[in-house]
């Protein structure tokens, strides 16, 4: 079975990456991860995953400033000289260009911690107490243009409990997304790159 290669994007300890390199030890993983890329060079993230025998490339997007096609041409490069052919961003605290959104289109996936199309953006747990909805979750959807608004590949769900504090709830919906992200790259590169090999 070829296996696609893969890059995880972090920007701080990785915890979304550290579920996908679990998944990816057992032999029916369509996913081979070849890279881990952070825009910040001091992400825990990086040394974990130098640990365990990834390669890793950090870029400091802020010596960029606003440019940030110049920083996202660097890390393509190093995506391409890598034969990368897929891209999980677990974490990634930058909004994407449009210029490297097209050079991946229906190549990219993202995790977002809530059910979008509601509560796009950070501190979502926040939100959902304030919001005082009774379902939060985690949602696995292709990387867009727009922040958070890509086609949704799949969803979990978490029921809002009372007496919930956002860091409660968070670790509810981590404990989703660590699963929910690895089954969604198996059906993501069954259905759009296996089948068609």
């Amino acid at each position: 079975m070829r296996k696609i290669k893969a890059a995880i994007f972090i920007s701080g300890r990785g915890s979304n990456m550290m579920a996908l390199v679990e998944a990816a030890k057992a032999p029916d993983f369509p996913a081979e991860f070849v890279l881990v890329v952070s825009n910040d060079p001091k992400a825990s993230g990086l040394e974990w995953a130098a640990a365990h025998g990834l390669k890793t490339f950090a870029l400091d997007h802020k010596p960029f400033g606003k440019d940030r096609e110049a920083h996202e041409r660097l890390i393509n490069a190093e995506l391409r000289g890598n034969g990368v052919e897929f891209i999980c961003l677990a974490g990634y605290m930058r909004v994407l260009t449009p210029w490297l959104v097209q050079q991946w289109e229906g190549k990219m996936i993202n995790i977002h911690p809530a059910l979008l199309p509601d509560f796009k953006g950070l501190h979502t747990h926040e939100r959902v107490l304030e919001a005082g909805v009774i379902e939060h979750g985690a949602t696995v959807h292709w990387v867009s243009s727009g922040v958070d608004e890509g086609e949704i590949i799949a969803q979990a769900r978490v029921p809002v409990l009372e007496g919930d504090t956002a860091d409660m709830l968070a670790t509810r919906v981590l404990a989703e997304e660590h699963r929910l992200y690895a089954q969604a790259v198996r059906q993501v590169l069954a259905e759009k790159f296996l089948t068609k090999m």
